[in-house]
């Protein structure tokens, strides 16, 4: 007896290494979760068998006895499936709609803050529309204005390219003729015809200059 409870013995370690492999295959994901479960039920279960008579002579109802308790560690551990998978459902949906309100809701903050620019041109074109209007103020409002849409874009990373009398860059220039001159310096532009404009960086729109090229007389 002793020789075979000996013998027996080496044979159970793998199933621990097993059992182990599977714990960590079921925080992986949750069909493996399911796996596990199964093959934890059917370790148990033999562990149980093993355990109950090592000579081999377990009685019908002993082995009865253990098969239903099998049963109800098995339904146990699948119930606890069905737990996860719902939580990782609802954890799902969760995140699909803070996705879209982060989609739809994106722009909030920057309207917030453009509305108080609309609320400053509707007064200027409201004081534009009286008659006795001053234009020395109505300029004054005006150049306020554009003050207060640079500083709320610029708070948003929008930043302006200007190159007025800067080399002609094409990254983020768009020549749109060549101006013959000697006031300036080949390749310098020399007129900027719209402001381009960088959003953290990255062109949103270039500048769309004139850029100045040697005179005909010192081409030839």
């Amino acid at each position: 007896m002793v020789g075979e409870r000996e013998t027996d013995k080496p044979e159970q370690e793998p199933e621990g290494q097993d059992e182990s492999a599977q714990d960590t295959a079921e925080t992986t994901e949750t069909t493996e979760v399911t796996e596990g479960v199964v093959a934890a039920g059917a370790e148990e279960t033999a562990i149980a068998a093993d355990d109950a008579d090592p000579a081999g002579d377990a009685t019908p109802e002993r082995l009865t006895a253990l098969l239903e308790d099998a049963r109800a560690k098995a339904d146990e551990n699948w119930d606890q499936v069905l737990r996860v998978r719902a939580e990782m459902e609802n954890l799902k949906r969760r995140q699909a709609n803070e996705l879209e309100k982060a989609h739809k809701f994106a722009l909030d903050g920057f309207v917030r803050e453009l509305l108080q620019v609309r609320d400053s041109l509707e007064l200027g074109h409201n004081a534009a529309l009286d008659e006795r209007a001053d234009l020395a103020k109505l300029r004054e409002g005006t150049k306020l204005t554009l003050k207060l849409l640079a500083d709320v874009m610029g708070k948003f990373g929008v930043e302006q390219i200007d190159p007025k009398d800067e080399p002609f860059d094409p990254a983020y220039h768009q020549a749109m003729t060549i101006q013959p001159t000697q006031d300036a310096a080949p390749s310098t532009v020399v007129t900027v015809i719209q402001k381009g404009y960088l959003l953290n960086g990255r062109l949103v729109r270039p500048a769309m200059v004139i850029v100045a090229a040697a005179p005909a007389s010192e081409q030839a």
